[in-house]
């Protein structure tokens, strides 16, 4: 089995997709904000099927930027400046609950800026995020690629691919 060095986390309708994401300078949030091509190139891609688990591995993976439904960057986020400056902001920020729906039926729980997810908010443009989510609808007990996805601290989530917002507020 091939190790590779996983920095980013995609996941689609049908795939958790992991590897590096080429020529990223920036924090991944921003970099899918100004993204303007169709596909994001990943290097050393492993790909899980959603449905059976089975993988695949390849050098380097095409992915369409309209497939993501959400994404992570695997980074300590302890040092990092932004989510440092987003703690000590003085905005309150809301729970909700996202739905996506279509290939894969999944909802996020969690907290976001106040209006992130409207089309007028101009601080997250095609992505926004949310902190401390909580996946529901599918089982990722048992495969370690998959319960990455019930510990991340942060998602960043497509906006055009949200079905549903229940905003608590």
């Amino acid at each position: 089995m091939l190790t590779t060095i996983v920095s980013d986390l995609l996941l689609t309708d049908c795939f958790l997709i992991k590897g590096r994401i080429e020529n990223k300078y920036m924090r991944l949030s921003q970099m899918l904000d100004e993204h303007r091509k169709y596909f994001l190139k990943v290097r050393d891609a492993t790909l899980v099927d959603l449905g059976t688990r089975d993988r695949i591995q390849t050098p380097l993976l095409h992915v369409n930027i309209e497939e993501v439904l959400l994404a992570h960057e695997l980074v300590d986020g302890a040092g990092d400046p932004i989510r440092s400056r987003l703690a000590q902001d003085g905005e309150k920020w809301q729970k909700v609950r996202v739905f996506y729906t279509g290939g894969l039926n999944v909802e996020l729980a969690g907290e976001i800026r106040p209006g992130s997810y409207e089309v007028t908010d101009r601080s997250a443009r095609r992505y926004f995020v949310m902190t401390n989510p909580k996946l529901r609808g599918m089982d990722f007990s048992g495969d370690a690629d998959l319960e990455l996805l019930g510990k991340m601290p942060y998602a960043i989530l497509n906006k055009a691919r949200v079905s549903y917002v229940y905003d608590f507020n």
